[in-house]
């Protein structure tokens, strides 16, 4: 793996009922509290591919500002960021459902609706899209969606919008709520995304409902992880020229990978640092533009920092 120069791999700390995702390691605390630490692992291929530099850190402190901007429209789990790298949030009950919004037509995946539509799909999600829309090109108008949340090495499932209700996966009135905030929280990234120069092509919500029932925004929100970023600039040209957007996440990464004829099986191949300090790059300057604050790296090594940082909890 590459990119592992300077970098949060991973993190041991002595703290029980520990679980490990694709990015993030967490612990549940007392009091209706929880730790995550998010690392600079990147995954492509349902896999950890390697790590980019600042990127946890990016991650966490761009997902913070954003909680902070639409606390307004919805609660949220934040509590405090005790290191650049570490939120401690309220322990919530996870919604069985994956939120995604969209306000273009693109992705790649099984459940992206570009391929589907390209076959020939017109119902997608519950929604009739109408004929003649361009690849990358605006929706109508944003819609949300939902797949099923996959257990650890399976693929989210796709359902539409009715099935949600329909196979009691949330009430009617939850799901309602769930709706109305997703498309507000949108509404707000979308704005604040174009006055700093991008499109916010779709994004991904997860939400939890607290111990007193209230609906709260969990995991992360309009970070380069869980949104499509792309560059307003120039981007009706490249799309004219039938040229994919530019995109502010992993894609250096992923066009390195498809280079090397990497899909997914077996070791990945050994990338040339640069790519993966252009990733890093791209995380970064994605924060800046947007919060518009100078990023300044935690203190090295990050580990040994986040121990400081968390002697107390750790005590």
């Amino acid at each position: 793996m590459g990119g592992a120069h300077d970098t949060l791999k991973s993190v041991d700390l002595d703290l029980p009922h520990h679980t490990s995702g694709k990015v993030r390691e967490a612990w549940r605390l007392d009091n209706g509290r929880r730790l995550l630490v998010t690392t600079d692992r990147l995954s492509a291929f349902d896999r950890i591919i390697g790590f980019v530099p600042h990127k946890g850190q990016v991650l966490n402190q761009l997902a913070a500002w954003w909680f902070e901007r639409t606390s307004d429209i919805v609660a949220n789990h934040v509590l405090s960021l005790p290191d650049p790298n570490a939120l401690i949030a309220i322990e919530a009950s996870t919604l069985p459902i994956e939120v995604v919004v969209r306000s273009r037509l693109t992705g790649s995946t099984s459940t992206s609706i570009l391929p589907r539509y390209l076959a020939g799909e017109r119902e997608l999600y519950g929604h009739h899209l109408p004929d003649g829309l361009t690849a990358h090109g605006a929706l109508p108008e944003p819609i949300i969606t939902p797949t099923t949340k996959a257990d650890a090495g399976e693929h989210d499932v796709p359902i539409t919008m009715e099935a949600v209700v329909e196979d009691g996966l949330l009430e009617a009135g939850l799901w309602t709520e769930v709706q109305k905030v997703a498309l507000e929280l949108f509404a707000r990234g979308s704005t604040l995304a174009s006055e700093a120069g991008f499109v916010l092509a779709d994004t991904k919500y997860e939400f939890g409902l607290g111990a007193d029932g209230e609906l709260l925004l969990i995991d992360e929100v309009h970070t380069p992880d869980s949104s499509r970023y792309w560059s307003a600039e120039g981007l009706d040209d490249r799309l004219d020229a039938g040229l994919a957007p530019e995109g502010f996440d992993k894609e250096p990464v992923r066009l390195a990978l498809r280079a090397a004829g990497y899909s997914g099986d077996g070791e990945p191949p050994a990338l040339d640092p640069a790519i993966w300090q252009q990733t890093s790059a791209r995380y970064v300057e994605l924060y800046e533009r947007l919060t518009g604050k100078t990023f300044q790296a935690g203190a090295h090594p990050i580990e040994e920092r986040i121990h400081h940082n968390l002697a107390e909890l750790l005590s």
